[in-house]
């Protein structure tokens, strides 16, 4: 029975209901998808291949994108593995070896190995796919894992193209040759404290707009003494915070390691502002953005539109730690996953130029941002507008805006 698998999804707090769960269960005895014997008493029990039942599950069960990313992670957890113990033929997964390959280099060690610069960087690259007919690992030249080559997964470079590795670990490729998908961020995550809430206060300006719904009871005492004492209500419509805020994150990379602290931000920021807009953006911004991840590449926001589409009286705020490689902000086609033709300082500056009241929140720890060559830049390039995502530096970022 499937029973473990409903308290696995109900353990990730999945708003997963009794009814939706028989729905799947009614859709397996009627054969929806087609037969294949799989292991695990869980699985056998469906008796389907995995991404079959993957995707009826997750049709059945799920009834709101933003809860993919949650329904991944606890079906990983609980199907681990299930396809790989029946067949035998199939090769061990490389993420289920160790790493042997990762060198652990001295300073003097990688001292040595010399950056390349942008145009020899590409070039060497397109060469080595010519040349290269095999799978290599380790060495500083071919295209493989581990070693000390510039292109390649689970090795070292202080500088080069990322190829086919789960995550980022020195957060210096200048490329990543993966087509990578991104989960937005939860605007439902419950927050540990309300302190984020009342530092984004201090950013208000409220008006009274809409429909009468409050009493207003000093117009209603002096309207009902003025007519003899007959009770004459005043209503007035309820004060609303009326700053319309315009929120830039990026989202993915390096910024998966501040998921939780961002969840936490922008759900308090959707409910502390009634004109909020909000884009993804990944590492800096290029000429397009998107709203929703799983559609980033079929839903484009042209940024030239969004620039024209909001007034300057929306305040601009950043969210992202500006960790990539310089080449990123300052040289066109420099973006890790396309050739953008103008650089990302040139779009910074256009989306500044354009909403004077700005800042950029950077859940980085701010020690670090001095070791960071990007994140001078990104300085440089918003006036010295950056603040860490802490309490702290979420009010003195308001205190900006309202200026």
């Amino acid at each position: 029975m499937l029973n473990d698998f409903f308290y696995t999804l109900r353990a990730a707090k999945l708003p997963v209901s009794v009814k939706e769960y028989l729905t799947l269960l009614e859709a397996l005895k009627e054969g929806v998808v087609g037969p294949k014997a799989v292991a695990d008493d869980a699985a056998q029990s469906s008796g389907y291949a995995i991404d079959d039942f993957y995707y009826l599950s997750r049709t059945a069960l799920v009834k709101d994108e933003k809860h993919y990313d949650k329904f991944d992670r606890a079906f990983a957890a609980y199907f681990k593995g299930v396809e790989m113990l029946t067949d035998f033929t199939k090769d061990i997964p490389l993420e289920w070896l160790r790493k042997n390959l990762e060198l652990n280099l001295s300073p003097e060690e990688r001292a040595a190995i010399e950056k390349m610069g942008w145009d020899e960087l590409m070039e060497t690259l397109k060469k080595r796919f010519e040349e290269q007919k095999e799978r290599h690992e380790g060495g500083s030249k071919w295209i493989g894992t581990g070693g000390t080559s510039p292109f390649g997964a689970n090795g070292y470079n202080p500088q080069g193209i990322r190829i086919g590795q789960d995550k980022s670990r020195n957060k210096s490729a200048v490329k990543v040759w993966d087509q990578r998908a991104y989960k937005d961020y939860d605007d439902t995550q419950e927050l540990g404290t309300r302190n984020i809430k009342v530092a984004l206060r201090r950013l208000r300006r409220f008006a009274r707009e809409g429909h009468e719904l409050e009493l207003d009871l000093d117009d209603t005492i002096r309207s009902t003494a003025a007519n003899a004492g007959y009770l004459d209500i005043k209503m007035v419509p309820e004060r609303h915070n009326n700053v319309k805020v315009l929120l830039l994150m990026d989202v993915g990379g390096t910024m998966d390691e501040h998921i939780a602290r961002v969840e936490e931000l922008f759900s308090a920021t959707k409910t502390e502002f009634k004109h909020l807009e909000f884009y993804y953006f990944h590492n800096c911004v290029y000429d397009f953005m998107w709203k929703n991840n799983r559609r980033r590449y079929s839903e484009k926001f042209p940024t030239w539109d969004i620039i024209r589409k909001y007034n300057k009286d929306y305040k601009l705020i950043f969210v992202g730690d500006a960790t990539m490689s310089p080449y990123e902000i300052l040289q066109p086609g420099g973006s890790v996953e396309y050739n953008n033709e103008e650089a990302g300082a040139e779009w910074l500056q256009r989306l500044t130029n354009a909403f004077p009241k700005f800042a950029w929140i950077n859940p980085e720890p701010q020690g670090v941002w001095q070791y960071r060559q990007s994140i001078s830049i990104i300085q440089q390039l918003t006036n010295h507008r950056m603040y860490p995502l802490t309490i702290k530096g979420i009010e003195e970022a308001m205190r900006l805006l309202t200026k």
